[in-house]
């Protein structure tokens, strides 16, 4: 079975991918089921704790994890990112861009990839310029840095601690898992608190079925 992944990490900021998270798992929202899990990976086999207090036993390590079943890797931010114990993440999100497989990040994770150099390149965003430039000195992207809420460009997707609805549209976006109409329904309604526009999504959702 195809499997998105979301990186686990002690300290991941929970809001960051819940939106995200809680989608693509109950599927309750999208045009048509996918036959794929929601599973959780990690560097070693250990519970880990959120920011939230949250533990977290991971499903996977990072060693099971196979680009061959892979729908997406989802990256978290969290405080401990730009630590030595995150080279195996990185290691495996190169990769996974690779095998032209997306990968999406928020938060810390953005300034991780920044000092890795993987975001020298391509056009991102992250929780600010000034944020990639104090924290990654190794950071080289700044011409490619986009003033947005979250950016996706090829199979990377990007964005701040502050937009985790912006991060979740433009992951649904890119796995193509709603209709148009109903991703805009849904992104109206999580971001702009619009009750029509839940009642629409809702409506379409029953039609469907």
């Amino acid at each position: 079975m195809k499997t998105v992944y979301l990186y686990v990490l002690d300290t991941m900021a929970d809001w960051e991918v819940g939106y995200a998270m809680a989608e693509l798992n109950s599927q309750r929202y999208v045009k048509e089921h996918r036959e794929w899990q929601v599973k959780a990976c990690a560097a070693g086999n250990k519970p880990i704790v959120t920011m939230g207090g949250t533990t977290i036993v991971p499903d996977y390590t990072l060693d099971e994890v196979d680009a061959e079943d892979a729908v997406m890797l989802i990256l978290p931010g969290g405080d401990t990112w730009l630590t030595p114990a995150q080279a195996p993440i990185l290691a495996k999100a190169r990769a996974f861009l690779g095998a032209e497989i997306p990968v999406a990040a928020i938060c810390g994770a953005t300034s991780a990839l920044a000092q890795a150099g993987m975001l020298d390149k391509v056009k991102h965003t992250s929780n600010g310029l000034p944020y990639l430039k104090m924290l990654c000195p190794k950071y080289a992207g700044a011409e490619n840095y986009q003033d947005k809420l979250a950016v996706t460009d090829g199979n990377l997707i990007t964005a701040g601690s502050s937009s985790p609805v912006e991060f979740a549209y433009h992951i649904f976006k890119k796995l193509n898992v709603f209709e148009s109409a109903d991703l805009e329904h849904w992104y109206d309604y999580f971001a702009k608190h619009s009750t029509a526009s839940l009642m629409k999504l809702l409506s379409s959702i029953g039609d469907q079925k």
